[in-house]
C-alpha cells in the first residue's frame, strides 16, 4: 500500500499527547473519601464500567486515526515491474478543411481518418501524442500525452468547418512541431494527413519541414482520396457541391523527403489503413521503464472505520456509560 499524501501521517503523533493527557487525567480521577481505613474496600474489582470507559477512549483514538490515514489518501497497487516498451513522441496533423467532407471514401474522407486515426492512437500504448488540426488556420487540441481517452474524445469532438476554410498545411505542420519540441523521446515524428494543397496560412510548407529538420523531426505525410471532381457534403449535412480536388503530391514528397520521413497515398478507406498500419512499425524507441499498476483508492474503508468507532463511542457515552452530574 502507498499513499498519495503521507506527509498527512505525521498527523498520527497527535495520538501521543492525547493518550498522555488520558492517562494523567485517570490516574487522579479515583473518588476520595475521608475514613480511618480502606481496608474494607481493598479486595473490591474495578467496576467494568471503568473498563469501557478506557474502549470508549481507544474508540476515539481509533476513529481519529481513521481519519488522518484516510486524508494520507491509500492506494493499493497489485505490483511494480520494470518492462522495456518501444514508444516514441508523435503528433498527429489532421486537416479538416471543407474538402475533407468528400465522399469518395466510405463514409466520407474526414469519418474514414478520424476513425482510423483513433485505431492508431489506440494501437500505440507507449507513446506520448499531440493532437493538431487545421483547415485554413492550424489550431493545436492537445499536448503531448499518453491519456489516450483523452486524445481519442478530442478528436471524436473534432468537426469540419469548426476553422476558417482552407489548407493551410504549413501552419499545421508548424503548430505539430511546436507540440513536439516538449517531449523527450529521441524519436519524434509529426503524421501529416491532407487532401489538397497549401492555399492559406502565414508559414510555407517548405519552412515548416526545414524547422523541423533541423529539430530532427521525421514528417511522414498522408494524401487522402482522389484527384477529379468530388461531391461534398457541408458539415451539416443539408446540401452538397460540387468540387475539382487535387493534392499536391510533390510538395507532400518533399516534406517527407525533407525531413527523413516517408509519403504515403490513400485513395480508399483501406488503404488509409495500411498506411497507418505501415506507419505503426516504422517509428519506435526501446526504453525501459518502472510500471505501477493501481488498483484502487482505498480511503473509503478508512472512512467507515472512523465513522463506525466513533458512533459507537458517543452511543456507549450517552447509554450505558453515562454519567449523573
Amino acid at each position: 500500500m502507498m499513499f498519495k499524501h503521507p506527509g498527512l501521517l505525521w498527523l498520527l503523533t497527535v495520538l501521543v499527547p492525547l493518550v498522555a493527557y488520558y492517562i494523567w487525567k485517570w490516574k487522579g480521577a479515583n473518588p476520595t473519601m475521608g475514613m480511618s481505613s480502606l481496608s474494607a474496600f481493598a479486595k473490591l474489582p474495578v467496576s467494568w464500567k471503568v473498563w469501557m470507559m478506557h474502549v470508549v477512549f481507544a474508540m476515539e483514538m481509533g476513529a481519529l486515526a481513521c481519519v488522518i490515514v484516510a486524508l494520507a489518501r491509500p492506494q493499493t497497487y497489485d505490483h511494480m515491474r520494470t518492462s522495456r516498451i518501444e514508444g516514441t513522441d508523435i503528433a498527429l496533423a489532421l486537416d479538416i478543411s471543407g474538402s475533407m467532407m468528400a465522399n469518395d471514401l466510405e463514409p466520407n474522407r474526414f469519418t474514414a481518418a478520424k476513425n482510423i486515426s483513433q485505431r492508431f492512437i489506440n494501437s500505440r500504448t507507449d507513446d506520448n501524442m499531440a493532437l493538431v488540426v487545421f483547415a485554413g488556420e492550424s489550431l493545436s487540441l492537445m499536448p503531448l500525452t499518453n491519456d489516450r481517452a483523452a486524445l481519442v474524445n478530442a478528436l471524436e469532438n473534432v468537426k469540419p468547418g469548426s476553422l476558417a476554410d482552407g489548407t493551410a498545411i504549413g501552419d499545421g505542420l508548424s503548430s505539430a512541431v511546436n507540440r513536439l519540441l516538449s517531449g523527450q523521446a529521441k524519436s519524434k515524428s509529426i503524421i501529416l494527413l491532407t487532401d489538397g494543397s497549401n492555399n492559406s496560412g502565414d508559414v510555407p510548407p517548405s519552412t515548416a519541414a526545414e524547422i523541423a529538420r533541423k529539430k530532427g523531426i521525421k514528417v511522414y505525410t498522408i494524401g487522402v482520396g482522389t484527384n477529379g471532381t468530388i461531391e461534398v457534403q457541408d458539415p451539416y449535412g443539408f446540401s452538397s457541391t460540387t468540387i475539382e480536388t487535387k493534392i499536391d503530391e510533390e510538395s507532400l514528397r518533399s516534406i517527407a523527403r525533407q525531413t527523413g520521413g516517408k509519403y504515403f497515398r490513400a485513395k480508399d478507406r483501406h488503404t488509409l489503413q495500411e498506411v497507418f498500419d505501415e506507419i505503426d512499425k516504422l517509428e519506435k524507441t526501446t526504453l525501459d521503464v518502472n510500471r505501477y499498476t493501481r488498483a484502487d483508492e482505498n480511503f473509503m474503508p478508512w472512512t467507515l472505520a472512523a465513522v463506525v468507532l466513533y458512533a459507537l463511542a458517543i452511543l456507549l457515552r450517552l447509554t450505558l456509560l453515562r454519567r449523573l452530574p
